[in-house]
């Protein structure tokens, strides 16, 4: 068996939504069909401003009668607070989990360790939590919101408790973006930062906040950049550097972990010849399998 690891996300929180109108009232607001969550499916999804950039995207899932979503730790609170105003006389509650954790399980074979199929966003109930398959793409593993001080249950099924940079390492090679590390508060757009491909859209679920210009942008065609890995040759750069091609901008170098990072590039920077480059380094894209364009 290949090493299995089970890796505590401190940049994630859990954000519960309680309430006999929880699923309803977030199903007016995000991108993603909520009602998956209801036939015990976790969804991978985003906030958007009703101009349809982007403000915070999540993982849900359905636990003890609430939803419970896996928010960027550093703000939650305005997620939170950004929910609040678009309660008016929806029957819910929003609630900060203090006790409640979020993981990353990855390794080879932890899907068939943990009794999860490879269909994404499929779920399992452990005693302490829930675990789930990435809803995203299931080479990117599980995901797990248990109790903090449950977490000794991934042990006993042989897991290794893993460096936050593994994770990085294996989100960054698959293209995965992570929050506002990578995606653009208010400028960033669902399509541009792979959406589509990892089921975080849904063109046909009806009205939310945002939708009109995501449904333009992809029936009109309107993706001019995207997100992708890239390999670093060279010392790696800060993010946030500005990428060159031929002395024009070609976009902009996004989180790192070593020797890949995540880069917003042009697409026409791929058709083009000339090397891309972030300050002293040679970026070379990666296209991810399941990224269409």
């Amino acid at each position: 068996m290949t090493e299995q690891f089970d890796i505590c996300l401190p940049d994630r929180a859990i954000l519960r939504v309680g309430g006999a109108d929880a699923v309803d009232f977030l199903q007016g607001l995000v991108s993603v069909n909520m009602e998956k969550i209801r036939d015990q499916k976790a969804v991978y999804g985003a906030f958007l401003t009703p101009q349809g950039k982007y403000l915070h995207d999540f993982f849900a899932v359905s636990m003890q009668g609430s939803v419970y979503m896996d928010c960027e730790a550093t703000r939650i609170e305005d997620f939170q607070k950004r929910l609040k105003l678009y309660k008016l006389r929806s029957k819910i509650d929003l609630e900060i989990m203090q006790d409640v954790r979020a993981y990353a399980l990855i390794g080879q074979d932890a899907l068939e360790t943990l009794g999860l199929p490879s269909t994404v966003g499929s779920t399992k109930d452990m005693a302490a939590g829930i675990v789930y398959t990435d809803p995203r793409l299931a080479a990117a593993g599980a995901r797990a919101i248990m109790s903090a001080d449950q977490v000794s249950a991934f042990s006993f099924l042989g897991f290794t408790a893993g460096e936050v940079s593994n994770y990085h390492r294996l989100r960054l090679s698959l293209g995965l973006p992570n929050a506002s590390q990578d995606m653009e508060v208010e400028k960033a757009t669902l399509l541009e930062s792979g959406f589509e491909e990892l089921n975080g859209v849904d063109f046909d679920k009806g009205c939310y906040m945002g939708q009109e210009l995501t449904a333009r942008t992809k029936y009109r065609g309107l993706v001019k950049k995207r997100l992708m890995p890239v390999r670093i040759e060279g010392d790696t750069p800060a993010p946030g550097t500005e990428i060159m091609q031929n002395g024009k901008n070609a976009g902009e170098l996004r989180s790192t972990a070593g020797d890949i990072g995540m880069a917003l590039i042009r697409l026409e920077a791929l058709e083009s010849d000339g090397a891309l480059t972030a300050g002293l380094a040679t970026l070379s894209p990666q296209k991810p399998e399941w990224a269409d364009f």
